[in-house]
């Protein structure tokens, strides 16, 4: 039997709480995901302003993020033309992500699941997924 520690829906709650303070500190409004460790949507806000195509890219970055255990931007920086990873983003019916924005959510050594934002520039969804990252972890 394996036993498996996921994120719960208080800690989506903190996560987003955490990203949308940053997006409001930069004055973009997001688009914000939290998925379980399988990529399975927890939670999602849509800030006010954040863009309409944004919706299914933030639950893409969180999809990735959790469930391959691995940030968009490191996928990002291997999809290109003749690296063996060339094409990842048309796996999984194209939900693997490679804009930066999405990261995992790791607890001592576990991957509990992941945290995508999307709106803004790609730094700045970087900025605003890892604020949300930063507030979560400091609340444990």
């Amino acid at each position: 039997m394996i036993s498996v520690k996921r994120l719960s829906i208080e800690d989506a709650r903190i996560l987003i709480d955490g990203a949308r303070e940053k997006a409001k500190e930069i004055g973009v409004p997001m688009c914000i995901a939290v998925t379980d460790d399988s990529g399975n949507l927890i939670a999602f806000e849509r800030m006010n302003g954040g863009k309409a195509h944004s919706i299914e890219v933030a639950q893409d970055k969180a999809f990735t993020a959790g469930a391959a255990r691995k940030a968009t931007h490191e996928y990002n920086a291997v999809n290109t033309p003749g690296n063996l990873a060339f094409g990842i983003h048309t796996e999984a019916g194209g939900h693997i992500s490679t804009v930066g924005g999405g990261l995992p959510v790791v607890i001592e050594g576990d991957c509990v699941g992941g945290i995508g934002a999307s709106s803004g520039s790609p730094q700045q969804d970087m900025e605003v997924s890892q604020a949300g990252l930063d507030h979560f972890l400091a609340s444990h």
